[in-house]
Formats: structure tokens, C-alpha cells, sequence
């Protein structure tokens, strides 16, 4: 995935669209916005940094697994088996960008009430006790669509694709602007590059 950090003008349309599309609990998103200040003053710039499971060729996250539950799919997807998972959370504490939570309990948004019906068909595809994290919408991809989180981008400032294709579009992106993994340094080599603001 290529995301474009010139054009994400931090509506939170992919972090709506992907609960919408997965029905994750309070407090779990696997797409979510964070925002950075860049530069230095005077010079400084307001970024909005879209972040989710950055699917890791080297997936810590797949390496601490005492039972495989964390796996690699096709394409480079990193994925969890809900069959296998046993709670352990080893791979919470090893993923470095917080990808990564913990299905605790099967809690609605309005406490008290219950959960709503959509919380109810949602939920009941979800497993508790075990470790929920992004998987590109992996169904959805298969099907022939894009993730949520790309199709429903305002700005149109995410493209998914294969990398590995040199004239696939996000393959193109990455190589005439300059597409950057997010901390290079941790030797993970995340699937999702930015495309600089500036």
C-alpha cells in the first residue's frame, strides 16, 4: 500500500470505513490517524499520518508466535488464525507500530444498553481472548476489491497494489516520488510506503 501524505487531509474516512467495514470493538483500530508536526519552527507543517499493520516482510510479530497464529499469506499479508491464537499477546509487545490489539471483551459503544444489532452481527465473527489486527481486507481483495480503507478515501490518498510489479501503479508511485518506509531502521520492511508531503 502507497499512502500519499500530500493529499491525506486527515478526514478519518479510513479509520470510519474500516470499523464500518470490520465492526472492531471501542478502542481497536486497525486504520487510524495520527497527527505529526514536521519541520522545525518557523518552518513547520501539520502531517496527518495514516497507520495500521504495515504487513512486514520481516513481521516480529510472526517471529515471537509460539503457536503460528501470526502467519504470513499470499502476497506478503501478514494474518492471524483466531483458531490458533491463545492470548499470549507476544506479538502486541513485538510489533513496533502498535498494530496490533487484544479482544477482550465483546463491548458495545453505548454501555449499559446492550449491544446494537449491528454490534451483534459484527461481533459474533469475532473471537474473545485473541489478538485482532488489519489483513489488508484480504476477503475483499480476493473478491476484486480494494481495502475499505482505499476505496472509501476522500482524497484518494491511498493506492493498493502489487509492489513487486513494476507497472503496477503503487509500484510507480514508490519509484518516481520517493515512497518511504515508516522507520527503515527497525529492519522490518513494511509493505506501506508514504509518498512525502512536501
Amino acid at each position: 500500500m502507497v499512502i500519499d501524505l500530500k493529499r491525506c487531509v486527515g478526514c478519518y474516512g479510513c479509520q470510519l470505513s474500516c470499523k464500518a467495514e470490520h465492526g472492531t470493538p471501542p478502542g481497536v483500530l486497525f486504520a487510524r490517524v495520527v497527527k505529526r508536526e514536521i519541520g522545525t519552527f518557523p518552518n513547520t507543517q501539520l502531517v496527518h499520518l495514516p497507520m495500521l499493520c504495515f504487513h512486514c516482510a520481516s513481521a516480529p510479530c510472526v517471529e515471537v508466535c509460539p503457536t503460528g497464529a501470526s502467519h504470513y499469506r499470499e502476497g506478503g499479508v501478514v494474518d492471524v488464525t483466531t483458531d490458533d491464537c491463545v492470548g499470549c499477546r507476544a506479538c502486541m509487545q513485538a510489533c513496533p507500530y502498535g498494530a496490533r490489539y487484544f479482544n477482550e471483551t465483546q463491548t458495545g459503544y453505548f454501555p449499559g444498553q446492550g449491544l446494537t444489532p449491528y454490534e451483534q452481527r459484527k461481533y459474533a465473527a469475532q473471537n474473545v481472548g485473541i489478538v485482532m489486527k488489519c489483513n489488508f481486507c484480504l476477503d475483499r481483495v480476493q473478491a476484486g476489491l480494494e481495502p475499505a480503507c482505499v476505496a472509501n478515501c476522500a482524497a484518494r490518498a491511498r493506492t493498493f497494489g502489487d509492489l513487486d510489479d513494476p507497472l503496477s501503479e503503487v509500484s510507480q508511485l514508490v519509484r518516481l516520488r520517493g515512497g518511504e518506509q515508516l522507520q527503515p531502521e527497525l529492519g522490518t520492511h513494511p509493505s506501506v510506503y508514504y509518498l512525502p508531503p512536501a
